[in-house]
């Protein structure tokens, strides 16, 4: 998990909303944002959260003993990254393994905690507002992007659609969601390969989806990580590729056991590859017997009505949990 491959630093994380150009790092600064038709959006720099200053350039001076009882005055510098000495603090992570496994798994579940009772925070929100909030979760290039631009295009008129879109980098995928017809923010997470509850907080601040809306979060393309992390979303939706191998649920257990449906897409190129349906969704149900399973084509159309179908279902259930 993050405390792993150590993408839970935020570092280089930003909400970016696509209807103003307003630019947030997850610290607080903004900044110009320029859309792909040459709208050019101008924003001053914030503050940190924290509020303290960055510049170390300052002397300051402290005195020394040496062993011996001599007292030395001198400066320390700070122009550049602190050099202070933490083997103290650190050594015992090389001296015992066991102790260092531990200190990890602490600080997951830690992780995992704080962000939980976010979630909760979130899963309270869009309950009180009657919105439908769903977390699609997939590989990179199974098609989220374009299920969405198609579900947009088709019920836009029908359904207050909103989207969070996460990405890694650039504001591609969230530029496609705003030309299909809906109000997007992009949180694009740096080094991280997940979405948190506190990012998709900072997003709905920007985005202000209204009472009885549907909120669409496009999580980062990963199967692994986003299986971990609750957004206070209503269900997960997987989708799962026919360009993929049917033995991805059995790969990837934990995702497709947190899902609550797991829409097969492309089932357009189906006479084209090697992949069996009745083996992928057995694949699926292995893991998780009560998973809804549609097979739909976002190129071709095919199949959507069903997925359409399940949203609307979905959205009256919301709407009446807000009054359970």
């Amino acid at each position: 998990m993050c405390g792993h491959c150590g993408c839970g630093d935020k570092t280089g994380a930003t909400i970016l909303n696509l209807q103003t150009g307003k630019e947030v790092a997850m610290g607080g600064h903004s900044h110009d944002h320029v859309h792909a038709d040459g709208t050019r959006h101008s924003h001053g720099h914030g503050e940190h959260d924290h509020g303290h200053d960055h510049q170390h350039s300052q002397h300051h001076e402290h005195d020394h003993v040496h062993t011996d009882g001599i007292k030395h005055s001198h400066g320390h510098g700070h122009d550049d990254e602190h050099t202070h000495s933490h083997a103290s603090e650190h050594h015992h992570d090389h001296d015992n393994p066991a102790r260092s496994a531990d200190a990890v798994v602490e600080l997951e579940t830690r992780i995992l905690a704080k962000n939980d009772a976010l979630a909760a925070k979130n899963r309270a929100w869009f309950a009180g507002r009657e919105i439908l909030a769903l977390n699609l979760v997939s590989s990179p290039g199974a098609g989220k992007t374009t299920l969405l631009e198609r579900t947009i295009r088709d019920l836009k008129d029908e359904l207050k659609l909103y989207v969070v879109e996460g990405d890694q980098a650039t504001a591609n995928d969230g530029e496609r969601i705003r030309a299909a017809g809906a109000a997007a923010v992009q949180v694009n997470t740096g080094a991280g390969c997940h979405l948190e509850a506190d990012m998709v907080a900072r997003g709905l601040a920007e985005l202000k989806p209204p009472l009885g809306s549907v909120v669409m979060i496009e999580n980062v393309g990963n199967l692994v990580c986003p299986a971990m992390f609750d957004l206070g979303e209503r269900a997960k939706v997987v989708i799962l590729s026919v360009t993929e191998g049917e033995d991805k649920p059995l790969k990837y257990p934990h995702m497709f056991r947190a899902a609550e449906i797991m829409i097969l897409n492309k089932t357009d190129l189906l006479p084209h590859v090697d992949f069996s349906v009745p083996q992928a969704i057995a694949n699926a149900r292995e893991v998780n017997p009560g998973i809804m399973v549609l097979q739909v084509s976002a190129r071709s159309g095919e199949g959507m009505a069903e997925w359409y179908g399940w949203l609307r279902h979905e959205i009256g259930k919301a709407g009446a949990a807000a009054f359970a």
